[in-house]
């Protein structure tokens, strides 16, 4: 399993969305868009998985705090418990068994950040 991770802002557009995926290794494979429950539903995630004919996850808060991410942002641990949010989402939607394939990537218009992990989920 592929997953691709998400964290944006409310600012964030469909192309941060499209931009800080492609930098994080792209859509090809992916099968399943992981962020957190409280960004699961909206707008600009709901069109971007739309777009991509991807069902979207929600994470709570206590299994994005649960996981080990290459990154840490103060801000982002503050809000989430989860040092990326990307990171973490990808992680914890497939399970024990995941690993990340790289650092978080971030969109050109700092709106956005995505992180794909693989595994089997568990």
């Amino acid at each position: 399993m592929k997953v691709a991770g998400l964290g944006f802002r409310t600012e964030a557009t469909v192309e941060s969305l499209r931009a800080a995926l492609a930098a994080a290794g792209g859509v090809d494979g992916v099968t399943l868009l992981a962020t957190s429950e409280a960004k699961a539903g909206a707008t600009v995630m709901l069109a971007f998985s739309a777009e991509l004919g991807l069902p979207v996850v929600g994470v709570s808060h206590v299994d994005l705090a649960a996981q080990i991410t290459l990154t840490d942002s103060a801000r982002v641990r503050a809000k989430t418990g989860a040092g990326s949010l990307a990171e973490a989402a990808a992680l914890a939607a497939i399970g024990s068994d995941a690993r990340l394939l790289g650092p978080r990537a971030v969109s050109p218009d700092h709106r956005a950040t995505a992180a794909i992990a693989l595994g089997v989920p568990t």
